[in-house]
């Protein structure tokens, strides 16, 4: 029996305060992804020894346009995002709304927190890139915005929380929708993930900054990051991974291959994702080899669950695209809905993801690492995950959440459709400019116009960033103007009424072994056993902390 991924299939209604709300949230986002789509202009146009960053107002220095792509982009970007994108579909699963004050809560906090992070990075006080390791030191505003937009996750973590135990209370024996599920799961690995963060700046970090603490830690420090670090590239993922298994399918014209399965999915991710942050920091004295060793191998079993998304994903498309008269081995990829942006978006992230999944496994493997570390490499592996996969799938999203939200017709089909291929060609050439150059030694983080050295090899790979980067910017710019133009000037009454979503090829089942997936309690506690296991040998061994290191204020 085909089973739909949310509770009531018809009849809900978002109220007008939860969807100001909702909005505010993914407006907030997006204009941080401009913001950082301009910065990385000027930071792809660097490899091709072009400066444009001096004539961005108030740019003092190249890490200082490093610092704003890297925060606006991986945290305020995503963070507003699934915030809102999150709150909208627990509420839809359950057809039970999440509290709107606590939505109001998470984007006033948000604000402030950006507000203040802002403050320190605009008047050059809080150029430490977006990993702010010590013994960097940025003025104290910049800890405590990162604190505040760590403590709006919290809060929804705790709205969705909220929302979910009062829908169990009035459904007991019931099992979650599967769209409520996943998406509680995610928040669910955050607020184990973000404790290493949270730890960090609150505790070491702030104190340093107001003088309370003369010296750091920085072993200490980029361990508690890295607890974090690594981690959030799930908590960027996971709410385009909802789009792609409850709503692709919908999008397509297919079905979801299993309820179960997808719920063990995220269940891995909840397990997995933290005790692999030692992988960021093989080249990092004090850490005994077992424990790298340890964090390579959970890394690679958390490659798992991304496979298991691939072949889920593929079942999806291929019964939508034979639906649609496709035949054949792979003919019926090309009879899928190639007109419908929000389809199209999320599979070319798809694409990307598959090369950016890849290159990943090469950053885990512990010797492998040694060869690509602090390279061009890693920027041209994220920007096949987060800079891609993620950020076209939230484009594609917003194609029909945005309509949805303000209940008006997308403007432009056919440039939404146009960006989404200029913005997938764009990150493919600036990849492989970046990977071809970082195997060849051409490092990240570095203004290549003051670099002293420097290798004819590298000028290829700098032209294909400079060309791919352009690329990314011009497709962005076209998603921003299709945004925009529908935000304010779209036709009302066209939009969708209603949030889409899929059914399952076979339904969750109701006794046995599958029901026990829903309690969270028990993976949660699991996860933490295994984060003691992976974290608590370095601690005993490290602890107490060395705090010898003063701060430093280059800019």
């Amino acid at each position: 029996m085909r089973t739909p991924v949310v509770a009531n299939p018809a009849g809900f209604v978002l109220p007008d305060s939860h969807r100001r709300a909702i909005l505010c949230m993914i407006v907030l986002s997006f204009a941080a992804l401009f913001i950082g789509v301009v910065n990385g202009l000027g930071q792809a146009l660097n490899y091709a020894r072009v400066d444009i960053l001096q004539y961005f107002p108030g740019m003092r220095t190249y890490y200082q346009g490093l610092t704003v792509h890297g925060v606006v982009n991986a945290i305020v970007f995503t963070f507003a995002f699934a915030a809102g994108f999150l709150s909208l579909t627990t509420s839809r699963a359950l057809g039970r709304l999440v509290n709107d004050k606590l939505l109001w809560t998470i984007f006033g906090t948000m604000v402030l927190g950006v507000l203040l992070a802002g403050y320190a990075i605009v008047t050059g006080q809080g150029s430490v890139l977006y990993t702010f390791y010590p013994p960097l030191m940025a003025h104290w505003s910049f800890y405590l915005g990162l604190a505040l937009l760590v403590v709006s996750t919290w809060i929804t973590a705790a709205a969705l929380m909220i929302t979910l135990l009062g829908w169990r209370k009035d459904n007991p024996g019931v099992r979650i929708p599967l769209m409520a599920f996943i998406s509680v799961a995610t928040y669910a690995m955050w607020t184990l993930a973000s404790v290493g963060i949270a730890v960090s700046v609150v505790g070491l970090l702030i104190p340093w900054s107001m003088g309370l603490i003369s010296h750091s830690d920085p072993l200490l420090s980029r361990t508690l990051f890295w607890y974090s670090g690594h981690p959030i590239v799930y908590f960027w993922l996971l709410p385009a991974y909802v789009s792609w298994y409850t709503m692709v399918p919908k999008h397509a014209g297919g079905l979801l291959f299993s309820d179960s399965l997808t719920r063990v999915v995220f269940i891995m991710f909840l397990l997995l994702s933290i005790p692999t942050g030692f992988h960021h920091q093989y080249t990092d004295p004090g850490i005994t080899v077992g424990m790298k060793a340890l964090h390579a191998g959970l890394t690679f079993g958390i490659f798992f669950p991304s496979m298991v998304t691939a072949f889920s994903v593929m079942f999806a498309l291929e019964i939508g695209g034979r639906r649609r008269g496709g035949t054949g081995l792979v003919n019926w990829f090309a009879k899928l809905d190639w007109g419908n942006p929000a389809l199209v978006a999320q599979i070319l992230a798809m694409l990307t993801f598959t090369l950016g999944g890849i290159t990943g496994l090469i950053n885990a493997s512990y010797s492998m690492n040694m060869s690509i570390h602090n390279t061009a490499w890693v920027p041209g592996h994220f920007h096949m995950t987060v800079g891609s996969a993620v950020t076209m799938s939230f484009m594609g999203i917003a194609f029909w959440l945005v309509p949805y939200l303000t209940r008006r017709d997308l403007v432009g089909r056919g440039l939404a459709l146009a960006s989404q291929w200029v913005y997938f060609i764009g990150v493919l050439v600036m990849a492989r400019g970046l990977i071809s150059g970082g195997v060849d030694g051409m490092p990240r983080r570095t203004n290549m116009l003051e670099a002293a050295y420097g290798k004819p090899s590298w000028e290829l790979a700098g032209m294909l960033t400079g060309l791919g980067g352009t690329l990314m910017f011009i497709g962005g710019m076209l998603f921003f103007a299709v945004f925009a133009a529908t935000l304010f000037f779209g036709r009302k009454g066209g939009a969708p009424t209603d949030v889409p979503f899929t059914v399952t090829a076979t339904p969750p089942e109701t006794r046995g072994w599958q029901v026990k997936l829903d309690s969270f309690r028990w993976w949660m506690l699991a996860a933490v056993v295994l984060i003691l296991i992976a974290y608590g040998p370095f601690l005993v061994q490290y602890l107490p902390a060395s705090f010898m290191s003063p701060g430093y204020r280059f800019y």
